[in-house]
C-alpha cells in the first residue's frame, strides 16, 4: 500500500463528509476546552472548531510549513488576549485522538491493508506535523508574551522617570524608588531629550525618594549631570539622603562638579521661580 493516500486529498474528503460527527467526537474528547469554546470566540475572536479544520487539513495533507504559519498566527493571537495554555494544550491533544479515530475509520470503510511500515510512515508524518504545531505554537506564544512584558516594562519605566516643567526654562525629575544600570539609561536619554525638546535652563532632580542606588549607578549619574550641563542646562539635585551621601563620600564621588545642590525641592522652585519674576 502507497502511503500517498494521506496526501491525495481523499482522506480530506473523507473528513470533510463526516465533519459532524468529527466535531462531536472532538468535543468529547476535549472536555474541559468544549464549555469555554463560546467564551473564546468571544474573547479572543478565535473559532476553536473552525482552527481544528483548518489544522487536520493541513496534517492530513502534509502541509509542514503551512502547519507552522497556521501555529505561528495562533500562538499569537491566544497569548495576545492571555487564553490559558492548558486549553490549548488539551484542544490539541484532543485533535490528535480525534484524528486518529477517523484515520482508522477511513482505513477499515475503505477496506485499505496497509503493510506495518507504511502505517508507521503515515504515523510518523501526521504526529511530527502535530508535534511541529505545538513546538511552533508554544515557541511563538512565549516570545510574544516576553516581548510584550519588555514593552510594558520599557514603558512603566518611561512613565516612572517625568520631567516636568514649572516655567518656561525650569523642569522638575523627580525619582522615586530603586535606581539600577537599566534605569539610569532611561533617566539620561530622558533628561538629554527633554532639555532638548522643552529648550530648559535648569533641571531640577529630586533623588528624596530614591531608595537605593547601586555605585556603578552613582557614577553614571554623575556622567549624566556633566551631559546636561554640556547641554547648556544647569543641573540642581535635592533631596539627596544621609545613606546616599555617605556612600558618595565612601566613594570619593562628588556632584559639586557639575551641579548645585539644596536640602530640599521646596527650596529650590521657590529660589528658581522667584528669580524668574524679577
Amino acid at each position: 500500500m502507497n502511503v500517498k493516500f494521506i496526501s491525495n486529498g481523499e482522506v480530506t474528503d473523507f473528513l470533510r463528509e463526516h465533519r459532524v460527527e468529527f466535531e462531536a467526537t472532538l468535543l468529547s474528547e476535549a472536555v474541559n476546552v468544549a464549555s469555554k469554546i463560546n467564551d473564546i470566540l468571544q474573547k479572543g475572536n478565535i473559532d476553536l472548531l473552525k482552527n481544528a479544520q483548518t489544522l487536520i487539513q493541513r496534517v492530513v495533507e502534509q502541509k509542514e510549513s503551512e502547519v507552522i504559519a497556521f501555529a505561528e498566527q495562533e500562538g499569537v493571537a491566544w497569548a495576545k488576549h492571555s487564553l490559558t495554555l492548558s486549553f490549548k494544550l488539551e484542544w490539541v491533544q484532543a485533535i490528535r485522538r480525534t484524528l486518529w479515530k477517523f484515520i482508522h475509520r477511513y482505513i477499515e470503510e475503505k477496506g485499505l491493508s496497509l503493510a506495518q511500515e507504511d502505517f508507521f510512515e503515515i504515523e510518523k508524518k501526521v504526529n511530527n506535523n502535530i508535534d511541529y504545531f505545538l513546538n511552533t505554537f508554544f515557541l511563538t506564544y512565549s516570545h510574544y508574551k516576553d516581548e510584550l512584558i519588555k514593552s510594558q516594562k520599557k514603558l512603566v519605566e518611561h512613565l516612572s522617570v517625568p520631567i516636568i516643567p514649572v516655567s518656561p526654562t525650569v523642569a522638575v525629575l523627580p525619582l522615586i524608588g530603586n535606581v539600577d544600570d537599566y534605569r539610569i539609561r532611561i533617566i539620561e536619554e530622558k533628561s538629554l531629550m527633554g532639555i532638548s525638546k522643552l529648550m530648559l535652563q535648569t533641571l531640577v532632580i529630586d533623588l528624596s525618594g530614591v531608595t537605593n542606588m547601586e555605585q556603578c549607578v552613582i557614577t553614571k549619574f554623575e556622567d549624566i549631570l556633566s551631559g546636561v550641563s554640556m547641554m547648556g542646562c544647569k543641573p540642581v539635585l535635592t533631596g539627596l539622603r544621609a545613606d546616599l551621601v555617605r556612600q558618595m563620600i565612601k566613594m570619593g564621588v562628588t556632584f559639586h562638579q557639575y551641579a548645585e545642590t539644596h536640602g530640599t525641592l521646596q527650596q529650590t522652585l521657590k529660589k528658581y521661580l522667584s528669580l524668574q519674576e524679577v
